[in-house]
């Protein structure tokens, strides 16, 4: 199965995107543009073939754990010589108000999920990282197996596992 996703770009009609969750859809709407063009983040929307509506979209980046914040059963299994793991960030996620409840957040979930393990066959990434913004969000996380990192609020799946349901 290949990417169900693309780049976010001009032609989506990203103002019309409603989450119900205003720093979501504020980030869409202002920021996400800005971030692309920086090399802040990249953007990735599922469409309404019709409509070029956005039904959800997800962002990715480069990012680091300290490496006291990896649980200690994973920890003993990495080396000393890293004060901080590379990661992928899964910086946001999130599906307009009129396709909520249709699945598509498991979709777009695996899509991420897939992008970001085929990244990390060219630059190095241990695990995907997330940051819920909400109770609800780290409900989502937890069904799909994130762990909790100690002290710090944000989630985490190994690539290794996120690899093994791609094989």
């Amino acid at each position: 199965m290949g990417q169900i996703s693309e780049p976010l770009n001009s032609t989506h009609k990203k103002a019309d995107f409603s989450c119900g969750k205003e720093l979501l859809d504020s980030y869409l709407h202002k920021q996400a543009n800005q971030d692309i063009k920086r090399k802040l983040s990249a953007c990735f929307v599922i469409t309404e073939t019709e409509t070029s509506l956005i039904k959800g979209y997800y962002t990715l980046s480069n990012s680091s754990v300290p490496l006291e914040f990896i649980p200690d059963h994973i920890q003993k299994k990495l080396p000393r010589s890293y004060d901080s793991i590379p990661t992928t960030l899964l910086g946001r996620l999130a599906i307009d108000n009129r396709f909520q409840g249709q699945g598509i957040g498991k979709l777009i979930l695996i899509d991420a999920l897939k992008r970001s393990c085929e990244i990390s066959k060219t630059i190095g990434s241990f695990a995907v990282v997330v940051d819920p913004i909400d109770q609800d969000a780290e409900h989502f996380y937890t069904k799909y197996g994130f762990i909790k990192l100690p002290d710090s609020g944000k989630m985490f799946l190994p690539m290794k596992t996120i690899s093994q349901l791609f094989e």
